[in-house]
């Protein structure tokens, strides 16, 4: 899977970057396998498209994706995770960019077991890494949870000497949980809330007794600078929303499961299923 594309790719170009303020053409940054950025991506580019808005949708990893808001050449991301997680990032780029709006208020980065691990807290990482390998299955590089999990959850605990934080991708390390789970295996990975994964799998968090991971997160809508006064409308919308858990576990539901790979249709079936949501949010 292509997460990580370079800049010549996002930045060469401003035609369709949506950076012209009287046009109704807006760029969407996401990442793919988050599934909340997933599904709020894709529910708003249904609302936006409704409402006339030529919307597109690009799927960059996290880095080149704030470097391009910085640029200009995308205008909305609806998955920051601040002020912690994505903390890196807004201290470089904070100044070209704008937030928004949080539209989730309290989420949390985790180190998740299956509910068959003798494993309760991270404590217990301490002398174990031989049945693991040694090896914790976490998501992209440049994630906030790689950043978070590998250089203060580690050391705090002690474990940096005999653990490691492996790079993946987010679907590679939710398909190595899978399949760890189908063979009974010892597996600990990075995970966060909300996430689908907590409904489809039998797993649990390890206890953080030392608060390692950090403080829990608002999701934020954020934009290139200038976009609320350019795209006032559109901003004033943004900044109404809101999702709790059953409305945002739903959607994730329906786009991860029943319509896998057609987003489209499960936000038609999940606006279908919330009638009351669209209006509440562009009416």
């Amino acid at each position: 899977m292509a997460l990580t594309l370079g800049f010549g790719t996002a930045a060469c170009g401003s035609e369709d970057s949506g950076s012209g303020g009287d046009d109704k053409s807006i760029t969407i940054g996401m990442v793919s396998g988050w599934a909340e950025g997933e599904a709020a991506t894709h529910l708003w580019k249904n609302l936006l498209e409704d409402k006339g808005y030529e919307v597109e949708v690009k799927t960059l990893d996290t880095g080149p994706l704030y470097t391009g808001m910085a640029q200009g050449d995308v205008d909305l991301f609806l998955d920051a995770w601040l002020p912690g997680t994505h903390e890196d990032y807004w201290k470089q780029y904070g100044d070209k960019l704008e937030k928004v709006g949080s539209w989730y208020d309290s989420a949390p980065l985790t180190i998740a077991v299956p509910n068959y691990s003798p494993l309760q807290s991270l404590e217990d990482l301490k002398g174990k890494a031989g049945e693991y390998d040694g090896t914790i299955v976490g998501i992209e590089q440049s994630s906030g949870l790689f950043r978070v999990s590998s250089e203060e959850m580690l050391p705090a605990y002690g474990l940096d000497e005999e653990w490691k934080v492996k790079t993946s991708s987010t679907p590679a390390m939710l398909t190595e949980l899978q399949k760890a789970i189908e063979a009974k295996e010892n597996i600990v990975v990075t995970l966060w809330r909300p996430h689908w994964a907590y409904a489809k799998f039998p797993i649990r968090d390890l206890k953080d007794p030392k608060g390692a991971m950090g403080k829990p997160d608002g999701i934020f809508t954020v934009a290139r600078e200038g976009f609320s006064e350019e795209q006032a409308e559109v901003a004033g919308w943004l900044k109404k929303f809101k999702m709790d858990d059953k409305q945002l576990g739903s959607l994730e539901d329906l786009m991860e499961n029943k319509h896998k790979g057609k987003p489209d249709q499960a936000v038609d079936e999940w606006l279908k299923a919330n009638p009351n949501f669209a209006t509440s949010m562009t009416g």
